[in-house]
């Protein structure tokens, strides 16, 4: 099959959104943390927002950065918006705009990973913090679904998968990325939230962590965080 659709037509093919809820509570976490409040946060992959009514109290400028502009995309005078193909080109702001930059589950979606990463660390500000997301295929379900499909689980034939997602990345690669980029301060996180095989139901909260090997194995996505160097 081939890979050429359309980025806008794979774009849509994700809906804007995923169920993720795991996932933005872990980078809301992240903020907090690492985060005073205030500035800028920019969204890469924004799709429908979500994002940002998790983050508003903590942030005076959001921007949102994808290919299409879904009707539910929030309407603030704090938000913009910017419609880009991130497979080919860069986003007409300047360099250091941001506090914090965004990329969740988004990266997997683009032909060139490492060149998404570059235009990630050049809108962040010197000791701003980068925080990007894939589905993690060293889980259990994913694991399982190679050994029995020959396929990771998030890139099966089918509708909403490949070709949308195109970019395979383990949790080494992205601590690959953050090598390359001079980010300092790197972690990998999990989200906690991870389904069960053969089922819809997810893995018990006993068995999952934000980190090590409890975190691969029970977890759907993998997190990096890091800072760009000052």
């Amino acid at each position: 099959m081939s890979t050429v659709l359309g980025v806008e037509l794979r774009a849509r093919m994700s809906e804007g959104t995923n169920n993720t809820a795991g996932l933005y509570d872990l980078v809301k976490h992240l903020v907090i943390s690492h985060h005073s409040g205030g500035g800028v946060v920019v969204d890469f992959g924004c799709g429908q927002g979500t994002l940002y009514s998790y983050l508003r109290e903590h942030f005076h400028r959001y921007i949102g950065i994808d290919i299409v502009r879904y009707e539910s995309f929030p309407e603030d005078s704090r938000v913009e918006f910017y419609e880009v193909d991130l497979d080919c080109s860069k986003v007409n702001l300047p360099d250091g705009l941001a506090e914090v930059v965004y990329c969740l589950e988004t990266i997997e979606h683009v032909e060139n990973p490492r060149a998404l990463m570059r235009e990630l660390v050049r809108l962040a500000k010197p000791g701003g913090s980068i925080i990007v997301s894939t589905p993690n295929q060293l889980s259990l379900l994913s694991k399982l679904c190679l050994l029995f499909k020959n396929e990771f689980v998030h890139f099966q034939e089918r509708r909403g998968l490949y070709p949308a997602h195109l970019s395979v990345l383990l949790d080494v690669d992205l601590a690959r990325l953050a090598r390359e980029n001079a980010l300092t301060h790197v972690k990998v996180a999990y989200t906690c939230e991870g389904r069960m095989p053969l089922t819809a139901r997810h893995w018990p909260t006993s068995l999952t962590a934000r980190s090590g090997w409890r975190g691969r194995a029970f977890s759907d996505n993998v997190i990096l965080f890091g800072r760009k160097a000052v």
